[in-house]
């Protein structure tokens, strides 16, 4: 199979490149190298897909039409992996109009170039904020999604929707993943696991928002790309799947297992809970499991065990 991945070189994009490489695949990544968080980290999640003979890497910019135009024209392609996007609901506060170009306008770029070049197959990254602060748990496909309260929400919300009408139209296969809160190496240095690591590593002071009562369900990246396999494997029709451990913890609680793994105390400053932030999420994967064979197995202590693992070999 041949798969444009867009977005090849964050955190997630870098893991589905390796994942899919090494089962055969051919791959072309798409990366603009935004420095939101530094490029330098990006190349170097890169390192083993570079040195694969099937990888080809295109730095360019998903709402650059012409771009997209100019690799997709190359040779036909199975399908494409959306995963390019401005990340993040606290900076959506700060940039809204930037994350709906990139966001929106830079999905409905790819769709037109899929449907152009007849990539009949398409995978969405979406995200569980979409389901903002929805009372019912855990969170399912069929709850509605029509209260947003970030703007980054209401892009990935507002992109699923674009799919849609792509399927609806031009008869493109669309899956829509709502990854819930995924860790593990390479996760972005701005995401809370890293980020307090690696101040707990420094004996600095995390900053917590709250009281420590939001839960998050927290997702080990290797459990999100067996899901993100087998939702490209099984591509036919448009559907949304949660993709998430189904076991969320307290803030709080990830600070007590995270001081566990480390092996030291961690020194709180408390914050205001800002804007924008959901209490909590919790996915019920019950549809995920039984139409895609999605099986979540590393739960959060040997999740952590393996990120504190990775990150000391960085330093």
């Amino acid at each position: 199979m041949k798969v444009l991945v867009t977005g090849a070189a964050g955190f997630i994009g870098s893991h589905l490149c390796e994942k899919i490489l090494n089962r055969g695949d051919h791959v072309v990544g798409l990366d603009n190298f935004h420095d939101f968080y530094s490029p330098r980290i990006k190349r170097r999640n890169l390192r083993r897909p570079l040195a694969h003979p099937h990888f080809e890497l295109i730095e360019g910019d998903v709402r650059d039409a012409p771009c997209l135009d100019a690799v997709l024209a190359e040779s036909p392609f199975d399908m494409i992996a959306h995963l390019a996007a401005l990340a993040g609901v606290r900076p959506s506060l700060n940039d809204p109009l930037g994350f709906a170009d990139v966001n929106i306008r830079g999905a409905g770029v790819v769709l037109e170039a899929a449907r152009k070049h007849h990539v009949k197959k398409f995978i969405y990254a979406s995200s569980s904020s979409i389901y903002g602060n929805n009372i019912k748990v855990p969170f399912a496909e069929t709850d509605p999604v029509d209260h947003p309260i970030s703007p980054y929400a209401a892009t990935k919300k507002a992109a699923e929707l674009l799919c849609h009408t792509y399927h609806h139209l031009y008869g493109i296969d669309v899956n829509c993943l709502r990854y819930f809160t995924v860790y593990g190496p390479r996760q972005r240095p701005d995401l809370a696991i890293h980020k307090f690591a690696r101040l707990m590593e420094a004996g600095k002071p995390i900053p917590v928002f709250g009281d420590g009562s939001m839960a998050r369900d927290f997702t080990y990246i290797n459990d999100i790309i067996q899901g993100t396999v087998a939702a490209m494997d099984r591509c036919a029709g448009y559907h949304i799947y949660n993709l998430g451990e189904s076991q969320p913890y307290r803030l709080d609680h990830l600070i007590g297992e995270l001081e566990k793994a480390l092996g030291k105390k961690a020194l709180v400053k408390r914050l205001p809970v800002p804007p924008g932030d959901v209490k909590q999420t919790y996915a019920d994967i019950s549809k995920a499991r039984s139409e895609l064979g999605y099986d979540p197995k590393i739960d959060l202590p040997e999740g952590l065990a393996r990120f504190v693992a990775w990150l000391r070999k960085q330093t």
